[in-house]
C-alpha cells in the first residue's frame, strides 16, 4: 500500500491570504456548530446563493433543461431550488469532514456491498471507486474511510492556502491525496492493491477526453478510468452516496464487469451511464452549477452566458 501521504506547508500569513485564512476560519468554526444548527443555517446560504449567484444558477438551469426536457419548467424550478438547499447545507458536510467530528452521524450511516471491497482487498486487486460530484462527496468520502484505507484525485487549487486546508482536511480520514496530474503516484498505488476514489464527470480541458452521452447529450469526458484500469487491472466500482434527511446511505455497486475493453469511448459511456444512474437517485444534491456541457463536438458548446434575469 501507498504511505500517507502528508499535506504541503502551511502558507504564510501575508496581506494577500487573509481574506481566505478568514473564510477557512468561519469554516472551521462551522463545522463545530449541532448538525441541526449546520442544516438551518446552510438552507439559508443556498437560497441566499439561489438569489446573489447568478451565474452559477443560470449554468444549473441550463443543465437541468439539457438533462431533464421531459419535465415541466415548475419540476425544474423546483430541482433547481432544491439542488441550491443542497449546496448550502452542503457546505457545511465539507467543513464538517474536515475539521469537524461526525459524532451522531456515523452511527446513522448505512453502507450496502461493502462486503465487495473487502473481497476485492483481500484479492489483493486495485480499485478505483467511481463517483460524482454531489454535495455528500466529502461526508460520505469520510464515512467511508472508517471501513476501507481509501485514498483520493482531487484537481490541485492555485491559492496555496486552499490547496494547503484541502489536503489537510482530506488526509485527516484518507490514506493519501494525488493530484489528477500525478498519474504515476496513483498507478502504483492501484497496482499494489490500493483503494482509489475520484470523480470523472467534470468538462477538463485536456488531449485524454472524449465526448461521451450524459443523460443523452454529448459532454467532453476524461478518459482517466479507462487509462487506469487498462494499466493498472484494478476492478472500476461505482460508488453510490446521498442524503436521506440526517442519514446517509453509501451503497459500493457491483464492479463493471469486461472493462476496460478496446473501445475508449464505449467505457467513458459506461462510467457516465453509471454516474447518470447516481443522479436519477439523488438529483437535488448534484453539483449542477459546474458548467458541464461547455463544450461540444460541433466546437460551439451550450450557452451558459446569462442574458436574461433568472426567474423567480
Amino acid at each position: 500500500m501507498t504511505a500517507p501521504d502528508a499535506p504541503p506547508p502551511r502558507p504564510s500569513f501575508a496581506l494577500r491570504h487573509w481574506p481566505m485564512w478568514l473564510g477557512l476560519g468561519v469554516m472551521v468554526l462551522g463545522a463545530r456548530l449541532p448538525w441541526l444548527w449546520q442544516r438551518a443555517i446552510g438552507l439559508g446560504v443556498g437560497r441566499l446563493a439561489l438569489r446573489l449567484g447568478r451565474t452559477r444558477r443560470h449554468a444549473a438551469e441550463v443543465n437541468i433543461a439539457l438533462c431533464f426536457p421531459g419535465q415541466t419548467p415548475q419540476w425544474r424550478q423546483q430541482l433547481l431550488r432544491d439542488s441550491f438547499d443542497a449546496l448550502g447545507i452542503g457546505l457545511f458536510e465539507f467543513a464538517r469532514a474536515w475539521w469537524g467530528r461526525l459524532g451522531p452521524i456515523g452511527v446513522q450511516a448505512r453502507i450496502e456491498g461493502l462486503e465487495q471491497l473487502h473481497a476485492l482487498q483481500a484479492q489483493g486487486r486495485g480499485v478505483l471507486l467511481v463517483s460524482g460530484h454531489f454535495m455528500t462527496l466529502e461526508m460520505c468520502g469520510r464515512l467511508m474511510c472508517a471501513h476501507v484505507p481509501l485514498a483520493g484525485m482531487y484537481r490541485r487549487h492555485r491559492n496555496p492556502v486552499m490547496e494547503w486546508a484541502v489536503k489537510r482536511g482530506r488526509l485527516r480520514y484518507a490514506t493519501a491525496m494525488f493530484a489528477n496530474n500525478d498519474i504515476r503516484g496513483a498507478i502504483r498505488h492501484l497496482k499494489r492493491g490500493g483503494m482509489l476514489w475520484y470523480a470523472p464527470d467534470q468538462d477538463m480541458r485536456g488531449k485524454d477526453t472524449v465526448f461521451a452521452p450524459f443523460f443523452g447529450v454529448p459532454a467532453s469526458t476524461i478518459t482517466a478510468t479507462h487509462q487506469l484500469a487498462r494499466l493498472t487491472g484494478c476492478a472500476v466500482v461505482p460508488f453510490f452516496h446521498r442524503r436521506e434527511g440526517g442519514r446517509y446511505v453509501l451503497r459500493v455497486a457491483p464492479p463493471l464487469q469486461d472493462f476496460p475493453s478496446q473501445d475508449v469511448v464505449a467505457d467513458t459511456t459506461r462510467v457516465n451511464a453509471a454516474i447518470e444512474a447516481m443522479v436519477r437517485e439523488a438529483p437535488a444534491q448534484y453539483l449542477w452549477i459546474h458548467r458541464r456541457f461547455k463544450r461540444q463536438p460541433d466546437g460551439r458548446g451550450h450557452h451558459y452566458a446569462r442574458t436574461q434575469p433568472p426567474s423567480s
